[in-house]
């Protein structure tokens, strides 16, 4: 079985213990954390592996790139802890295990992956992704397997991680966009973590889109609008993609509000949450999110994640702000319809 590449060396110079200090679902002091992070270093019961709401943000505090809540998940399944109800989790383990049958367009060395989330293919339409497609891959075969981070099962992960980037390497793709962080958090941040080889280049989808922005920038007419941006889970497992956010909204002429949820202090959309922890947390975390948006004047809330939009689009609509994913702005900025739309 393959083993999380982990230096407690690392952990043990450290002063800040940003990992829990920083949580916002948890509250202790540097002396405390210190405390209960060598307990979970040590393999020992501690409060921490109760009180996760497996959001993934420690993985973005750790100043080490020492992957804190891998760890974390690793000492879960180790003591057989259902993170969610034991259905739900069963039932995602089987609905996604790879079964030979392969989904695919007319693959060429370039591909867009959907990974496991068919609304991704609505999204990927128009002259953005005109050079890419029939290109893609999707389905079980190619799914990313980080979800089940969130179900404390590392192991399904290793088991099924190295023989998708086998599937995906066997259809001669030399680079994989990736249109979902949780794909580009696979090859990028888990993968690595684990020792697992990924034999080809990942394209993060932001800087796809910026890219192609800016290879239409003559057809750009700027949208002129207050922005907020709702940044998901998996965007913590590689925040390096972050300032395509602001690199395309700079592009499109759109202003990003400031917020007290943004950035290393954004709140996912509560649906984990709600699952992992129950429904007063998750209504709590929304409610707080949403009501932020509202108080920071932001016309539109930006999706990164179809996920989060099904979550929230309706509620944000409710409240008088605009939810669209970052593909249907951008489309909207070049005189194209958006593909996904609250109802």
């Amino acid at each position: 079985m393959l083993a999380l590449e982990f230096d407690e060396t690392k952990c043990a110079n450290c002063k800040a213990v940003s990992c829990l200090v920083k949580c916002q679902y948890m509250d202790l002091d540097k002396d405390e954390a210190k405390i209960e992070w060598q307990k979970v270093i040590k393999s020992e019961d501690s409060p921490v592996l109760d009180a996760c709401t497996t959001c993934y943000a420690c993985e973005e505090y750790c100043p080490f790139g020492n992957h804190p809540f891998y760890l974390i998940v690793e000492r879960q399944e180790e003591r057989g802890m259902f993170t969610a109800p034991r259905p739900i989790t069963k039932q995602w383990i089987n609905m996604c295990e790879p079964a030979g049958k392969f989904r695919l367009g007319k693959v060429k060395e370039q591909a867009l992956s959907f990974c496991f989330i068919p609304a991704l293919r609505s999204l990927a339409r128009g002259r953005l992704f005109e050079s890419a497609l029939p290109s893609w891959i999707l389905g079980a075969e190619f799914f990313c397997n980080v979800v089940y981070l969130h179900f404390a099962k590392t192991s399904v992960i290793k088991d099924r991680l190295p023989k998708i980037t086998e599937n995906i390497e066997k259809q001669g793709i030399k680079e994989l966009i990736c249109l979902h962080d949780e794909c580009y958090g696979s090859f990028n941040s888990l993968a690595p973590a684990y020792g697992i080889k990924v034999p080809f280049k990942t394209t993060h989808y932001f800087e796809y889109l910026y890219n192609k922005l800016k290879e239409h920038k003559d057809a750009i007419k700027p949208l002129n609008v207050e922005v907020a941006y709702q940044r998901n889970c998996s965007a913590r497992l590689v925040p390096e993609t972050d300032h395509f956010v602001d690199d395309i909204f700079g592009l499109i002429g759109v202003d990003r509000v400031e917020r007290e949820y943004d950035g290393e202090n954004a709140l996912c959309c509560g649906e984990i949450i709600r699952m992992v922890k129950g429904y007063k947390l998750a209504d709590d975390v929304q409610k707080r999110n949403i009501d932020d948006i509202v108080n920071a004047g932001a016309e539109y809330c930006v999706f990164n994640c179809p996920f989060c939009y099904m979550a929230l689009a309706e509620k944000m609509a409710k409240r008088g702000i605009k939810p669209i994913h970052i593909i249907d702005l951008c489309k909207l900025a070049i005189g194209e319809k958006p593909a996904l739309e609250v109802g």
